[in-house]
């Protein structure tokens, strides 16, 4: 049986997931969350196989949730369920040690088969994201600067794009402004930009926000 956990804090869309779950003799939703820091306390505490795990998590983030469990439970599986397009995030978060990565838009036959697929130790990972994959090896991945940013600076990037402001993404973060401050400073010098709006165009071009 495999043993899943859902954390999303969209409940609708995790009473979709647990439903089409149910159907499946060989799986079991053990819980659910709708938090970053709940999500984590009941990986750290349940006996499982499998978490299903939205990267875009209010409060603790969703790659804050899987550098701790990678560390943590290295034997557990977080495969990565996003309504980011594959080249916003899927490579980065198979770095980081996800098992597999799902955009919400994948139909219920695939979430199933990369399920089973993870559970069973291996990698889940579209044409599209493999193809990713083989050109970081290609040493491209040191080639944009977007990818010199860290997981956390990253996140800030793209909300600062978004047109967020530094005290909203402050609260959505629970960090402090001086903290989000700081980041935007890092990020502005790794990538060679020197304001918000640069930050927009650049995301815009390489797709990193819609």
């Amino acid at each position: 049986m495999i043993r899943i956990l859902i954390a999303d804090d969209h409940v609708m869309f995790q009473e979709g997931i647990r439903q089409i779950l149910l159907k499946e003799p060989d799986m079991q939703v053990m819980a659910q969350a709708s938090d970053g820091r709940g999500a984590l306390a009941i990986a750290r505490e349940m006996d499982l196989d499998v978490v299903l795990l939205d990267i875009s998590m209010p409060g603790l983030g969703g790659l804050d949730i899987l550098r701790d469990l990678v560390l943590e439970r290295p034997q557990l599986k977080v495969l990565v369920l996003s309504m980011h397009p594959e080249e916003q995030y899927a490579v980065r978060v198979l770095k980081a040690g996800a098992a597999g990565y799902l955009t919400k838009e994948s139909a219920a036959e695939e979430l199933v088969v990369a399920i089973r697929v993870v559970a069973r130790g291996g990698t889940y990972a579209s044409p599209a994201i493999t193809r990713m994959l083989a050109a970081t090896r290609r040493s491209e991945w040191d080639t944009l600067p977007h990818h010199l940013l860290s997981d956390r600076e990253f996140q800030v990037m793209r909300m600062l794009a978004e047109g967020k402001r530094i005290c909203d993404i402050a609260g959505e973060l629970c960090l402090s402004e001086k903290t989000i401050t700081t980041y935007r400073t890092r990020v502005l010098d790794k990538m060679h930009l020197r304001t918000n709006v640069e930050i927009t165009r650049y995301a815009l071009l390489h797709r990193l926000i819609e």
